[in-house]
């Protein structure tokens, strides 16, 4: 028998593959973005063993509100307040500047709840794995290393957080500076 639990995060599933149907990762191969969230709740999951279905099911829905034209209404109303709370503290205001929106993550990470520390740290390590092994194709070498410099720099801000999940963000880090350093090295 299913369980009520199974049943609302496959709801979260189909809801998020609904508002991100037209969207696909940055990547040349044109991965289909929903492909992101779901591994953020599957390295909350796997690599950091969350068994909160509230965070899983925020995991899979975190850039709707970001991303697309998802109202926080339709969140709340499916998933309730909780979820949306944590939707809420992960989703960046795209009114401002890029790279405004990058030093208030540095700078405003730590004083988000636990629950969207760990979502932030999971997102990062699915978003620096895909800049290693499937990067946009007009981001270069420099580019690239930035970036994982910056998810460094966010990470430092909530060092504490989990345990498991820190220590998976600075090994994907530093294999990727190995690797985009060799590539630089070759060309």
């Amino acid at each position: 028998m299913i369980n009520n639990s199974t049943v609302r995060l496959l709801k979260a599933m189909a809801f998020a593959a609904d508002k991100h149907r037209f969207q696909k990762r940055k990547d040349s191969a044109g991965t289909p973005y929903i492909n992101h969230p779901i591994h953020v709740a599957q390295i909350l999951a796997e690599t950091g063993r969350v068994e909160d279905e509230t965070l899983l099911i925020a995991a899979i829905l975190h850039d709707t509100i970001e991303d697309t034209e998802t109202r926080p209404e339709e969140i709340r109303e499916l998933f309730g307040q909780d979820v949306l709370d944590i939707v809420m503290e992960v989703t960046d205001d795209k009114s401002l500047p890029k790279a405004e929106r990058k030093k208030l993550q540095v700078t405003q990470s730590s004083k988000k709840s636990e629950s969207a520390r760990k979502l932030k740290i999971a997102d990062k390590i699915c978003n620096v794995t895909d800049i290693i092994h499937h990067p946009p194709g007009n981001w270069d070498t420099e580019r690239r290393l930035e970036y994982l410099d910056w998810c460094e720099q966010v990470l430092h801000g909530i060092r504490g957080t989990h345990d498991q999940l820190e220590d998976q963000l600075i090994r994907i880090i530093n294999e990727g500076r190995a690797i985009i350093g060799s590539e630089q090295t070759v060309h």
